[in-house]
């Protein structure tokens, strides 16, 4: 099928514009702006009602109820409503996806298996659809991750707002992305291979992964003993994981991948951020013992096993909070990474799920704001409200972890940004269509 007819059909062009979103990207903030009246839930101290906030050139300048407002400044009244920092999704595809059936739109892998220079944010599409659709769950920030292969590339925090992806950046790069192969032999109908089979996949893979940080190691040695050593991009981009400046994100769900992975770290001295974690809370004092953080990639799953309790993945979150694992909440990847970005809108409700079984509703909040910034590294940016820290904001009309709740308005640095999104105006096409029809 011709790839222009094939877009059309999927519903790609919006206003004339190709894989792009009609919303404009906000100004940068001008002027004093107060918020007035709320509740505010700083996330990091306890809610404030009847609150003020005050921000100036896209930073918090002063939060509480004695606020002085300066004169001057642009009050908006928001009386009855929530006030809570921006949502964080701390792994996600977007920018880098936007319809899994369109080979086109999908910019989130390279070929081959190792490619470790690979930037995540300087493939990011701007004009994405999904970015507007977004942030009207009131998700402001996202950690932007590139897929396929054995390690992936390296991601990127990305303020979900700005013509360009350098205007989006918040943090880069924030962590090399490596994907465990699987450990457990798998007799499953869907599985082709035999176990022999299974077996030398796995060395090969492991082995792979052990020869790419030795050759890494080799070069930065190198490098470091001869200044004018030729450069290689691959290994340029591993040394700050060889040097702890960043760490590597090591997606794996399995017992055995995990306790593989967490060794590994161990024996090669970087550290270790778990994504998937489906089996983390069986092995919580490894993982506590070692300092690793787990990024739990979504609670609206099945079971991994037959067996298991059908409200297991709903509960993993309170398992890690119990145990005193530092985690937080994601919408995850998806199967390869395809795809998922287009429901990454829907973690608040994944932090609901959680905070519906077992975990404190405070707690369920932190998992999607506090706590990723601080396993991402950008807590003194954005996570809470807290002088000093960026304007990134959101006012809803209830609880964000509630599906019914509306993110009534977002600031991201004090920029006040459009909650616009094919959403609405779908949303706003068809209810017109019904009152025409009265």
């Amino acid at each position: 099928m011709n790839i222009v007819r094939l877009i059309i059909g999927c519903g790609l062009l919006a206003g004339g514009s190709l894989l792009a979103s009609d919303q404009i990207p906000a100004p940068a903030q001008s002027g004093v702006i107060a918020l007035t009246g709320a509740t505010v839930y700083p996330v990091s101290s306890a809610p404030i009602p009847n609150g003020t906030i005050v921000f100036v050139d896209g930073k918090i300048t002063a939060i509480g109820t004695d606020v002085t407002v300066p004169a001057g400044a642009q009050v908006v009244d928001v009386t009855g409503k929530r006030i809570y920092p921006g949502i964080i999704n701390a792994y996600t595809s977007i920018g880098l996806t936007e319809i899994g059936a369109v080979r086109a739109t999908r910019d989130s892998r390279e070929t081959g298996s190792i490619n470790p220079n690979v930037r995540a944010e300087v493939s990011v599409n701007p004009g994405s659809e999904i970015i507007p659709v977004t942030r009207a769950s009131g998700i402001a920030v996202v950690l932007s991750v590139p897929a396929g292969g054995t390690i992936s590339g390296r991601s990127a925090v990305l303020m979900l707002d700005g013509w360009t992806w350098e205007d989006m950046v918040l943090e880069a790069p924030v962590a090399l992305h490596l994907n465990w192969p699987r450990m457990r032999i798998v007799n499953a109908w869907w599985m082709d291979d035999s176990e022999e089979k299974q077996k030398e996949d796995r060395a090969e893979k492991l082995k792979e992964i052990t020869d790419t940080f030795d050759d890494a190691r080799a070069y930065m040695k190198a490098k470091e003993a001869n200044g004018g050593y030729p450069t290689d991009l691959r290994w340029e981009a591993m040394i700050p994981v060889l040097k702890k400046e960043i760490p590597v994100m090591v997606a794996a769900n399995g017992i055995e991948q995990i306790q593989a992975a967490v060794a590994w770290a161990e024996s090669e001295d970087v550290r270790l951020i778990l994504v998937g974690g489906d089996d983390a809370w069986r092995v919580t004092e490894l993982l506590k013992e070692k300092g690793v953080s787990v990024i739990v990639a979504g609670t609206h799953s099945r079971p991994s096993r037959r067996w298991e309790d059908y409200d297991l993945s709903f509960r993993i979150p309170a398992l890690l909070k119990d145990a005193g694992i530092p985690f937080c909440i994601s919408s995850g990847m998806g199967f390869g990474g395809g795809g998922a970005a287009a429901h990454a809108r829907s973690l608040p409700h994944n932090a609901g799920t959680a905070a519906a079984y077992g975990l404190e509703v405070d707690e369920a909040l932190k998992a999607i704001t506090l706590y990723p910034a601080q396993i991402l590294g950008v807590a003194d940016r954005v996570g809470s409200l807290e002088v000093g820290k960026d304007a990134t904001l959101i006012v809803t009309d209830g609880d964000p972890l509630e599906i019914l709740t509306h993110t009534e308005r977002m600031y991201i640095q004090g920029r006040n940004t459009d909650l616009t999104s094919r959403h609405t105006m779908l949303y706003d096409k068809y209810k017109t269509k019904y009152l025409q029809s009265q």
